[in-house]
């Protein structure tokens, strides 16, 4: 059986993909079991003994990060104290665990253009003071369980798919007013759910993974692909540059940044190329 903690976005493709694939599996709300006591969570997860437990919940801020500056207590605890938690109480209770960071500890690209590896230290964190405090937060997250053996480290990047929401990165392109072009990394949000869980039921080593479809997009080019499809025909605005973005638009700096996954590959966990992802995503699209 699988535990899961969190069911929002991010975890109810996990509910479904579990289902999907005729592997047990609990969720629990917070009212049912309060996963943020580490004595409460040991116990349980000692009398329940789950194969495997995966971590979705965490602090993202709506309806972007700029919530986070707002929200600094809280972003602590579910980014930081809340996965320490959890390590806690799973080393406690013997039960291996995956933990879904972000890739937005990272900005740009390595200075040949490749993308940044699992080894590469966050270059857009506290310790450079450069950062969003989401992304502050989550690299120390991250700093938190680096030494846990039985813990896998899950880099999730601008998730998308093919149903429109508010939370789905191609929804967001279509509904901005204006847009800062810049070339990311992405997550198509199944398939990452899929090479997750694959992670665990491959028994791939311990240890972080970038988790984003091979190559990476600029938002130019999805907003081409968005009007090549036809589900949204509408002229799209930039942004001169980010000076202007941050001027007018943002309150705090935002992370666009190039992953390598190689390492996710030689471990046998395949994921569709990011240009083909979003094609698809666009040729199946699903309105709310």
């Amino acid at each position: 059986m699988f535990l899961l903690i969190g069911s929002g976005y991010v975890g109810s493709r996990f509910c479904a993909h579990l289902e999907q694939a005729g592997i047990p599996y609990k969720v629990y709300p917070r009212e049912d079991l309060d996963y943020t006591g580490l004595a409460e969570l040991t116990n349980h997860l000692k009398e329940q003994r789950p194969e495997f437990l995966i971590n979705c919940a965490g602090y993202t801020g709506k309806p972007n990060v700029d919530a986070c500056e707002l929200h600094k207590a809280e972003c602590v605890f579910g980014n930081v104290v809340l996965p320490d938690i959890i390590r806690t109480a799973c080393e406690r209770a013997g039960v291996p665990w995956g933990h879904i960071s972000s890739g937005c500890i990272y900005n740009g690209a390595k200075p040949d253009g490749s993308g940044f590896k699992e080894t590469d230290p966050p270059n857009f964190s506290f310790r450079q003071n450069n950062c969003s405090f989401y992304s502050g937060t989550k690299a120390l997250g991250e700093e938190v369980l680096a030494d846990d053996p039985n813990c896998y480290i899950w880099r999730l990047r601008i998730p998308f798919n093919e149903t429109d929401s508010s939370r789905n990165y191609i929804s967001k392109v279509m509904r901005y007013e204006r847009l800062l072009d810049a070339r990311n990394s992405l997550s198509q949000l199944e398939e990452f759910v899929r090479a997750a869980v694959a992670c665990w039921t491959k028994r791939v080593p311990f240890g972080v993974y970038n988790m984003t479809n091979p190559g990476s997009i600029t938002t130019r080019e999805i907003t081409e692909m968005i009007k090549k499809s036809g589900i949204c025909r509408k002229e799209f605005n930039f942004f001169a540059d980010e000076v202007e973005f941050m001027r007018l638009a943002a309150k705090t700096p935002r992370s666009n940044c190039v992953l390598d996954v190689t390492k996710r590959e030689k471990a046998g966990i395949p994921m569709t190329e990011v240009h083909d992802a979003v094609a698809i995503a666009l040729r199946n699209w699903k309105t709310a």
